[in-house]
C-alpha cells in the first residue's frame, strides 16, 4: 500500500520596489513656479485676464491688492479642486469649480471691506469679475483637476505671480508718467521723475491713465519678452 505525499508549492516572495518620492521642489515642480513669469505667462503668452490689466492698473496699489487677490483665489482654489477631483462628477465639474471660486471671491471681498474698504470700493466690480477671469477657470480645469494637492497649489502660486508682476509693471509705468508719483497707503504719494524733467516742459501725460495706454504697455512688454526669447515668436 503506497502513501501518496502531498508537496505544497513553494511561495514566491514578491519585493516591491520602493518608488522613490518626488522632492517638493524638484526641477518639474519648479517649474510650476517659473515657467508662468515668462515662458508661459497667462497674460502675454497665453493672454488671458486682459481686462484687469487694462482697468485696474492705473494705481499700483490697486494693481497690489488685485494681485493678492488673485493670489489668494488661485492657491486655495486650486488646492480645493485638487483635493475635490476624485469626487467631482464630470458633468457638473465647471459648476462645482464655479462655487469654488465664487465662495473664495466673496471672502475676499468681505475682507477688503472689512480693512481696505476705501480700495475695495474702487475694485469692487473687478473684484466680483475674479469669478470668471480665464486663468483661475482655466487653471482648475486644465492643471488641478488631474493633478495632486501640491503641485496644484504650485501651479497656482506660479500663475498667480505671473498674471501679477504684468499688472504691476503696467501701474507703475502709468502712474509715474500719468501723475508723476506712486500712492503708498499710510505714506501719500511718492515723486519718482525728477524736478528737471518738469523744468524742461514735461507735463504729466494724462493719457496714461486711459485704459488704451494700459494695451500699448503690455504690448510694449510682449514686443521685449519676445525679442528676448525667440521661442515666443509664433510663425505666420
Amino acid at each position: 500500500m503506497s502513501t501518496e505525499t502531498a508537496v505544497a508549492p513553494e511561495k514566491k516572495e514578491v519585493v516591491k520596489e520602493a518608488v522613490p518620492k518626488e522632492p517638493l521642489f524638484s526641477a518639474k515642480n519648479k517649474k510650476l513656479l517659473t515657467d508662468p513669469l515668462d515662458d508661459d505667462n497667462p497674460i502675454t503668452v497665453q493672454v488671458l485676464g486682459i481686462c484687469s490689466a487694462l482697468a485696474i492698473t492705473v494705481q499700483v496699489q490697486q494693481a497690489v491688492v488685485m494681485c493678492l487677490s488673485v493670489l489668494f483665489v488661485m492657491l486655495f482654489g486650486n488646492m480645493i479642486i485638487s483635493l475635490m477631483r476624485d469626487v467631482i462628477p464630470s458633468r457638473i465639474r465647471i459648476i462645482v469649480q464655479l462655487v469654488v471660486v465664487a465662495s473664495l471671491v466673496i471672502l475676499v471681498d468681505q475682507i477688503l471691506k472689512a480693512f481696505l474698504p476705501d480700495i475695495a470700493e474702487k475694485l469692487s466690480v473687478f473684484i466680483g469679475l475674479i469669478i470668471t477671469n480665464c486663468i483661475i477657470m482655466g487653471r482648475f480645469e486644465a492643471f488641478a483637476m488631474g493633478n495632486k494637492l501640491w503641485p496644484s497649489a504650485l501651479d497656482g502660486i506660479g500663475n498667480a505671480i505671473g498674471y501679477a508682476w504684468i499688472l504691476v509693471a503696467v501701474a507703475i509705468v502709468r502712474e509715474i508718467f500719468g501723475s508723476g508719483a506712486i500712492s503708498f497707503p499710510g505714506i501719500g504719494q511718492i515723486k519718482f521723475l525728477p524736478a528737471s524733467f518738469y523744468d524742461a516742459g514735461y507735463m504729466n501725460n494724462n493719457l496714461m491713465i486711459l485704459p488704451p495706454m494700459a494695451l500699448i504697455t503690455v504690448g510694449i512688454i510682449i514686443w521685449i519678452q519676445r525679442s528676448k526669447n525667440q521661442k515666443l515668436i509664433e510663425e505666420n
